[in-house]
């Protein structure tokens, strides 16, 4: 018996040492990513290369009209070419609509394929392409760096779900790891909601391809197409934290599945995008892998160096949070708050990851969004019609709201 008890320990040291080293892996490539790798992040405030004036606008919708309104409300005066690409026809005011023919037919499908069909069909002279999604609200958006790609930031407002709210914070916090993808000819992923892409570029790569991550695929192969000029604006676009924890878990599980088939990545790049699946996906066992240093039948010694990497780890999730906290400019009083919802957040942000590991889709699902009245009502700062004047230059909440009294609530930002 003691033989067969000294296999299970054995087994369960080699379990344990396993898991820390994977998910530990993932953690040291995005500190070298935030520290090592890091380049320079455009400020809003800079003089661009790239007037509004050489930008065309593209919006992404299926039929949310008001939602879209609101969209096309923010983009500056000076761009004068805005577009709306939908499923449906829709009355929006200060931009022109198409509308995707249903008899048009490409290797896309659903997002992707609207993408593409614009890119076909809707006639641009502009230098530069800015996607949008239909819930992005513009904010700090001045011109573009000289770049193929040039990334917007992203700061996810309350919708009226603080679970999700909390989620979004830390994962913008992640996102942090952007700051180096610039150094990399693989960027390792890109949000569609707030980026701008050379039209020629656009039209070299196309986006004819199968996929649910669309954005994420199209900089893939166009690193593939040509040496990537990939770059980040630090403009904080507001986009929708998802109104329900329901709605978020699809999201996660979309986002993740579409990472989970693409193959286009070379060899190279491949575990360092797995990385990003092993934080996301099994972040909730770094907690398990602490209390299982000490559930050991008497604490194996070499286990006591594993029990300081493994805390070590879990005081990473926190930094996360932390920086989430800086990038959503939240006052330091509240950050306690956010930090003590971190590990909460953490479980959640996996659900719809893991769904995606164990169970990929296969099919395109819109996140739901909300109108902006019910933005308005969420957010006391605001109050009716602020979004539909909002010109997007400035920040959004901030800009009808006194700083010092804004920075101690916790979901208005």
């Amino acid at each position: 018996m003691p033989s067969v008890a000294n296999a299970i320990l054995v087994g369960l040291v080699v379990l344990l040492w396993a898991a820390l080293i994977l998910y530990g892996s993932s953690v040291v490539w995005w500190i070298v990513e935030v520290v090592a790798l890091r380049s320079g992040v455009h400020d809003p405030g800079e003089d661009f290369a790239h007037g509004l004036d050489e930008v065309q606008v593209r919006i992404l919708t299926i039929d949310a009209a008001d939602v879209v309104q609101a969209t096309v409300n923010s983009v500056p005066d000076e761009v004068d070419d805005v577009r709306v690409i939908a499923e449906a026809p829709i009355d929006v005011e200060g931009a022109t609509v198409h509308v995707v023919p249903e008899s048009f037919d490409c290797v896309a499908t659903n997002k992707g394929r609207a993408i593409e069909w614009a890119r076909r069909e809707v006639p641009c002279e502009r230098e530069y392409v800015l996607y949008l999604d239909e819930d992005t609200l513009v904010t700090s958006f001045t011109g573009l760096p000289d770049a193929d790609v040039v990334q917007f930031t992203e700061k996810p407002i309350y919708t009226g779900s603080w679970l999700t709210y909390v989620c979004e914070v830390f994962r913008v916090g992640y996102q942090t790891e952007q700051v180096g993808f610039d150094s990399l000819r693989y960027p390792l992923y890109a949000w569609g909601g707030g980026i701008a892409f050379r039209r020629e570029l656009e039209d070299a790569v196309t986006w004819d391809a199968a996929t649910v991550t669309e954005d994420t695929n199209f900089v893939w192969r166009a690193a593939e197409h040509v040496d990537l000029d990939f770059t980040v604006v630090n403009a904080r676009f507001r986009n929708q934290a998802p109104p329900s924890l329901k709605a978020m878990i699809k999201q996660r599980r979309r986002w993740l599945s579409g990472t989970m088939q693409d193959d286009t990545l070379p060899t190279a790049y491949v575990p360092l995008a797995l990385t990003r699946v092993v934080a996301w996906a099994f972040s909730p066992l770094v907690p398990l892998l602490v209390v299982g240093t000490y559930l050991v039948p008497g604490g194996a010694p070499d286990l006591r160096l594993y029990g300081l990497i493994s805390t070590a780890l879990l005081c990473v999730l926190f930094c996360y949070t932390t920086l989430g906290c800086r990038a959503y400019d939240k006052h330091p009083f509240v950050w306690p708050v956010f930090l003590v919802a971190t590990p909460l957040a953490v479980v959640l942000h996996a659900i719809g990851a893991f769904w995606g590991v164990i169970d990929p889709v296969k099919t395109f699902e819109v996140t739901e969004k909300v109108t902006p009245e019910t933005i308005e009502d969420t957010h006391e700062p605001l109050e009716r019609g602020d979004i539909a004047e909002h010109d997007g230059t400035g920040r959004l909440v901030s800009a009808h709201a006194d700083r010092e009294d804004l920075g101690w609530q916790i979901f208005d930002d």
